[in-house]
């Protein structure tokens, strides 16, 4: 096989990999989000529910998850919810490897956003009341702010990891880069794609590290 064969093979899957990247990143955000408010929730009941889902996802491998959400609904309740097709870039495949990877990183995610609210002290809200700010005033000029500087952080770690995490998406046949490379080119005994392939993360990885410094550098004017 030739440089330009593999080439265009591991675009492909590649292209895939991003694909999950980018769709996951921009469900799981908002979701998260969500799932933040009921872990915040005044109702005892509803709160211990959310905190009880939050702990299973977090507390389980993510190949495990994949693997229940793909293959139990069938195996246990003869649902077919996703079809066993790959060829397809949306396959069954690919949904149900988005619907977990959504849900895994929305519990992170919930997790350094409820952090994030709980650092701003009581005193920020006070101080916006005295200066006689109304409570959207005071979330958008004065909290709101101050989450996303003390979130970034950790909200970059798990976007990086989230890059690395998408080849997991191989165990139920996602036509990811990894996947690819596996079915099509390493069954011929050819090895250096491997190593190409860790340059396409390289670059992915470096690319969203400066991304996220300009990002802490434009909210440096917390700093003291």
């Amino acid at each position: 096989m030739s440089f330009e064969v593999i080439n265009s093979m591991l675009l492909k899957g590649f292209g895939t990999t991003c694909l999950l990247f980018i769709l996951t990143l921009v469900l799981s955000l908002p979701l998260g989000l969500l799932i933040m408010f009921g872990l915040k929730c005044p109702v005892k009941a509803i709160r211990w529910l959310f905190n009880i889902f939050v702990w299973i996802i977090r507390g389980t491998p993510l190949m495990l998850q994949l693997f229940v959400v793909f293959y139990v609904p069938s195996l246990l309740f003869g649902l077919r919810l996703f079809s066993f097709t790959t060829g397809t870039v949306f396959s069954g495949r690919f949904v149900a490897a988005l619907i977990t990877f959504v849900i895994n990183y929305a519990c992170y995610f919930s997790v350094i956003f409820k952090g994030g609210v709980d650092n701003v002290s009581r005193g920020q809200y006070e101080a916006g009341k005295v200066l006689g700010l109304t409570k959207n005033q005071i979330f958008f000029k004065i909290v709101l702010l101050q989450v996303i500087k003390s979130i970034l952080s950790p909200i970059s770690n798990e976007v990086i990891t989230l890059v690395k995490d998408t080849s997991l998406a191989r165990v139920i046949s996602v036509a990811e880069i990894f996947f690819v490379n596996e079915t099509e080119i390493l069954s011929k005994a050819i090895v250096w794609p491997l190593f190409y392939i860790g340059v396409f993360f390289l670059i992915f990885v470096g690319i969203l590290t400066l991304l996220f410094n300009f990002l802490e550098k434009k909210l440096s004017y917390f700093k003291a």
